[in-house]
């Protein structure tokens, strides 16, 4: 009973050496952006706009989404540490047994704001008017620290602002994450046909 108890610390540390290696190897491509730490983004996208966001703290870097079945999606990953919204409305359009429906989120309407900490977008196509203050464009992305959550890869292009002001946002998007998102007015909606955003 004692032999069959016993540690095997060779072997043990034979399988342990790897396993750490590979350990330390994943948790470090995931600190430089190599490897995404978000989520597995959808097949299809959808598209956002907002008649103004003021934000402080705004990054630009390069970013790779992937789907479930394994497509790599290359994105603009647009950060704003904490944006003031107005006008915002979100569109997917999803396939159903009953035909395509457009599934809308809005806020911000009527003078109300919507108020997001952290905010990151990974964006596919955008347009927008902008107004931006205290520019910094070709800085190392790994570096940038005026959104944290939305740095790049070691080595790839950013860029960062103090301040921003966007103005008749119109965005393609894969995915958005943040930290709080506060709508004094949120709606949503499910409406049968095409009716997005923009």
């Amino acid at each position: 009973m004692a032999e069959q108890g016993r540690v095997r610390w060779k072997r043990f540390g034979l399988l342990l050496v790897p396993v750490a290696a590979m350990t330390s190897l994943l948790v470090g491509a995931t600190a430089q952006g190599v490897i995404g730490a978000t989520f597995v983004v959808s097949a299809n996208g959808f598209k956002l706009f907002a008649g103004q966001l003021r934000g402080q703290g705004f990054s630009l870097a390069s970013g790779v989404d992937r789907t479930k079945k394994g497509r790599l999606i290359p994105v603009i990953v647009a950060g704003v540490q904490r944006a003031a919204i107005t006008e915002l409305c979100a569109s997917a359009l999803v396939k159903t047994p009953v035909g395509t429906v457009t599934i809308r989120l809005t806020g911000g309407q009527g003078g109300n704001e919507v108020i997001i900490d952290d905010l990151v977008i990974d964006v596919t196509v955008g347009q927008t008017a902008a107004s931006i203050r205290d520019l910094e464009l070709g800085r190392d992305a790994s570096t940038l620290d005026a959104v944290p959550e939305a740095r790049g890869p070691a080595g790839t292009f950013g860029g960062q602002a103090r301040t921003v002001t966007l103005r008749n946002v119109r965005l393609s998007a894969r995915a958005v994450t943040a930290a709080t998102f506060s709508l004094p007015d949120l709606g949503l909606r499910v409406k049968r046909g095409e009716h997005e955003c923009y």
